[in-house]
């Protein structure tokens, strides 16, 4: 019977990857106009905002959406670009990449190398840990000490998660190694935090510090807290499928372990067609702005559980992974899990 499944898997599999083949070459065309098309109108619109200031700061505020937006798509780029998606050529995507990733205070070759990882171990339930959302089973939750649990529910909060998560992650943990890492990745962090440290005091001389931070702050906490939300729902939907490694497969993991999130058009285009997050797992060479083309052009990758802006809100319910139903539950999943096991 598992050979058999497995088979099936891999017929799937080499199916998926053929259809996405030919959508891996990236049109240098696109991708400048992309650039234009996002960075142009972050910049006049932070020009905006500094002369609004001038006005009120409740008109500032209103602009802090639009920026937020164009800081999302921005970071995109920078995503594409740690893919090899964006160019042909390694050293403008890198050249790229860096400076895109800096207007989110983020080392690109560091979180490049992290979100690798991601990648090539999407829906693995023993290769959890490196650029993903922290996940226990139930198992592991409850034999876990009581200050882990602590933790645990902490992180997992929407409150926390949601709110001063991405500005802790973006402001504060992005400064420094909080793992083993390479000199390159070293490297990466002390750059960009040496290139935050300029561009901050040069925005402080011009305009002042109290008028950057006015600014500054808001537009990273909400495209912080909207990026977080992307992220944490391309792999906590309900309907998603993880495996223990022995059981998994790589294209399995990535088509099945990811969401198809179907956004309103406007969204959609701010997010760079991020919501095909099954085809880019499964290819993430693939540009932003081929995914629904790949999408629209293969019914293979059709046949899929979408999920939408009201229905994807029942993932802030979700917890724990159990590993005997195979789905993700609250914290009410104990409970259940110690009736089945006469558990008191």
């Amino acid at each position: 019977m598992k050979a058999t499944m497995n088979k099936k898997n891999d017929q799937k599999g080499r199916a998926w990857l053929d259809a996405v083949a030919k959508y891996r070459r990236p049109h240098h065309g696109r991708s400048v106009w992309q650039l234009v098309n996002t960075l142009v109108p972050y910049f006049v619109i932070w020009y905006l905002m500094i002369r609004s200031l001038e006005v009120s700061y409740w008109l500032t505020l209103v602009l802090i959406p639009i920026a937020s937006g164009f800081l999302i798509r921005s970071f995109i780029i920078a995503h594409d670009c740690g893919h090899g998606a964006f160019f042909r050529s390694r050293k403008a995507n890198t050249i790229t990449g860096t400076l895109t990733s800096l207007l989110v205070f983020t080392p690109y070759d560091q979180w490049r190398h992290e979100h690798a990882v991601h990648h090539a171990s999407g829906g693995d339930l023993d290769h959890r840990g490196i650029g993903d959302i922290w996940t226990m089973t139930i198992e592991e939750y409850m034999q876990a000490p009581r200050a882990r649990r602590f933790r645990y529910r902490l992180h997992r909060s929407p409150w926390v998660m949601l709110t001063i998560g991405p500005l802790l992650q973006f402001l504060v943990l992005q400064r420094w190694a909080r793992r083993p890492m390479s000199k390159r990745e070293h490297f990466s962090i002390h750059q960009t935090n040496v290139l935050i440290f300029a561009m901050a005091l040069v925005m402080c001389l011009t305009i002042g510090w109290k008028a950057y931070l006015l600014i500054q702050l808001p537009i990273m906490a909400l495209a912080g807290m909207i990026g977080v939300w992307l992220f944490y729902v391309q792999h906590q939907f309900e309907g998603v499928q993880w495996a223990r490694h022995d059981e998994w497969d790589f294209a399995t993991g990535a088509v099945e372990g990811s969401s198809f999130y179907k956004l309103p058009r406007v969204l959609q285009w701010i997010t760079g067609s991020i919501g095909y997050h099954h085809i880019h797992h499964l290819s993430p060479k693939i540009p932003n702005y081929y995914l629904e083309k790949c999408y629209r052009e293969n019914s293979i990758f059709q046949d899929v559980r979408l999920i939408t802006l009201r229905s994807s809100l029942k993932s802030l319910s979700f917890r724990l992974w159990d590993e005997e139903l195979q789905k993700l539950v609250g914290y009410s999943g104990i409970a259940a899990y110690r009736k089945r096991h006469g558990i008191a």
